[in-house]
């Protein structure tokens, strides 16, 4: 337990940016170049990529992943044209706040318990 104990503060500090210089450098430069394309940090999630995000986004609202898709529309036009955001629609974004964390550790809850009590899965990856 002492191991786990240390493992989760030394992770803690490193990953901290409030504690660690090198971990804020990193989540300001994040801030900054989310904010130029207009997107949030769960819109980086790739729901082909992880198929616990996939049932996250089919289980939230409709116009949150609308804004989702529309946030993801034009930050690749905007990557297209080799262009940024207004500074003054940069100023109003909010990077990391989050719509997918809370239906993800939901999702996430579920799959574990439902591995522990020995049931299928409810989804599983297949290869084309």
């Amino acid at each position: 337990m002492a191991a786990s104990s240390s493992s989760s503060w030394l992770q803690s500090f490193f990953l901290n940016p409030r504690r660690n210089w090198f971990a804020a450098q990193h989540y300001k430069a994040l801030t900054k170049r989310l904010k130029k394309y207009g997107l949030r940090y769960d819109d980086l999630y790739d729901p082909m990529y992880d198929l616990d995000i996939k049932e996250a986004l089919v289980r939230l609202p409709r116009e949150v992943v609308d804004a989702r898709n529309q946030r993801l529309k034009r930050a690749l036009d905007l990557s297209m044209k080799h262009e940024y955001l207004p500074e003054d629609l940069q100023a109003l974004q909010t990077p990391f706040r989050s719509y997918l964390k809370d239906m993800l550790a939901l999702v996430k809850k579920e799959r574990a318990e439902r591995e522990a009590l020995g049931a299928l899965p409810l989804y599983q990856r297949t290869i084309p």
